[in-house]
């Protein structure tokens, strides 16, 4: 009988030795350090939902040029664009040839020729274009940054020309096997024939319209992401944080590695991570996949983003993925940031991450239709821009503000006007 006792008493005590040690390891405060490593984060689950990088990587314009010097703009997200893009992406391009940009007259192309040019802002790695168009290997080009693809076709002639502009400016490659007849690329230009006509400037830097254009005025839903949210989020242990409180009003939680800055008269974040170790070599392309992982898991997508910078330094990539309402990108100014996610990478690994608290809810307070100028009224406004810095880019865009009850954002269309020395004016 005791014999049987003390194996019972030995089964309980190994018993409470499992439980004891279970609850050592998962269950006290920073336990999770013991079963994780230094670089995990704990997902949350209430924040917005990932998205892949395919969907993030589209032009931020579709030009039309159907000769005689007529031409239209479509935007991202309308239906012409929707139609020709997701063509495209079906096309296959092969067989690419390096040739000198300045051996060809782009400007008699432009005017004579139907074609469709596609522009992707600061440019786009080949190795990301690859994964939404059917660009086929090629050791040279995929070196290389693209910011147009230009397809056209030439009178007599019955081939087709597709064109990648290198970022470099002094290159271009032509794809010598392309998929596309010029019956189908007549086609896609003829969408453009009933649409607004615009004008070339300055050599096809930018376009304008010849007459007014619509767009929507907004008043949006919002909700607010939490500082302990983001916490959680971003910190491998939000209980050891510390919070300062800085003199122009912002916070700093800290836990005396990484540091996140919250500016809540902005509702905006900037997260440092200076001690990101390493994760050896990198490119453009990885850089930017690696941005979209990050986003993913802490804080998600709070509405429709594009790929709209990606570009290495010296020693990093700055990522920004900019948010659109409808075909037009919100703008992210001084006044109120808004409109834009942006990280810095450091090898690979994120050593800066920035965005908005704020984030879009479904159905909008209210919605009017208005009208932004163009013809003449719009390039009277341009040339008094212009002789402060050439203009580089011209775009529909929409201008966030809070309303005044501070439940809801005023999205405002306005002209972007983007100049040579960076800067961005708004015109109405």
């Amino acid at each position: 009988m005791k014999e049987k006792m003390k194996s019972i008493l030995l089964a309980v005590l190994v018993a409470g030795s499992l439980v004891q040690s279970y609850y050592l390891i998962y269950r006290l405060p920073g336990g999770d350090s013991i079963a994780k490593t230094e670089n995990n984060y704990i997902k949350t689950d209430n924040m917005g939902p990932e998205e892949s990088a395919e969907n993030l990587i589209y032009p931020d314009k579709m030009q039309i040029h159907m000769g005689e010097g007529k031409h239209t703009v479509f935007y991202p997200n309308s239906t012409f664009y929707n139609l020709i893009y997701s063509r495209l992406k079906g096309r296959s391009f092969e067989s690419f040839q390096r040739r000198p940009v300045e051996n060809t007259d782009w400007s008699k192309i432009r005017n004579e020729d139907p074609g469709i040019e596609l522009t992707f802002g600061s440019g786009i790695p080949v190795s990301l274009l690859q994964r939404v168009m059917q660009i086929a290997p090629d050791s040279l080009f995929e070196a290389e940054r693209i910011d147009r693809i230009w397809i056209y076709t030439s009178p007599n002639d019955s081939k087709t020309h597709a064109m990648f502009f290198s970022t470099e400016g002094d290159v271009v490659y032509e794809a010598g096997k392309v998929d596309l007849t010029v019956q189908d690329v007549q086609q896609h230009v003829d969408f453009g024939k009933e649409w607004t006509a615009y004008s070339s400037e300055a050599g096809g830097k930018y376009y304008v319209p010849q007459s007014s254009i619509q767009m929507v005025e907004a008043e949006i839903n919002i909700g607010v992401y939490t500082v302990e949210q983001m916490q959680q989020s971003l910190f491998f242990d939000p209980g050891i944080t510390r919070y300062i409180q800085e003199k122009d009003g912002s916070e700093i939680y800290t836990d005396s590695k990484r540091s996140l800055q919250v500016r809540q008269e902005q509702k905006w974040i900037s997260y440092t991570d200076p001690a990101a170790p390493p994760a050896g070599e990198s490119s453009d392309g990885k850089d930017a996949l690696a941005a979209v992982d990050f986003v993913n898991e802490h804080g998600g997508w709070n509405g429709t983003y594009r790929l709209g910078q990606s570009g290495t330094g010296e020693d990093r990539s700055q990522i920004v993925f900019q948010q659109y309402y409808g075909a037009y990108p919100i703008l992210d100014t001084l006044n109120f940031h808004y409109g834009t996610i942006r990280l810095n990478l450091q090898q690979g690994t994120v050593s800066a991450y920035e965005r908005s608290l704020i984030y879009m809810k479904s159905g909008e307070q209210h919605k009017t239709m208005v009208k932004l100028p163009g013809g003449a009224e719009l390039k009277e406004k341009l040339s008094r821009i212009n002789k402060d810095s050439a203009i580089e880019d011209l775009y529909p865009a929409y201008l966030p503000e809070l309303t005044k009850t501070g439940t809801g954002l005023k999205l405002t269309p306005v002209w972007a006007v983007k100049q040579e020395s960076g800067a961005v004016t708004v015109i109405r």
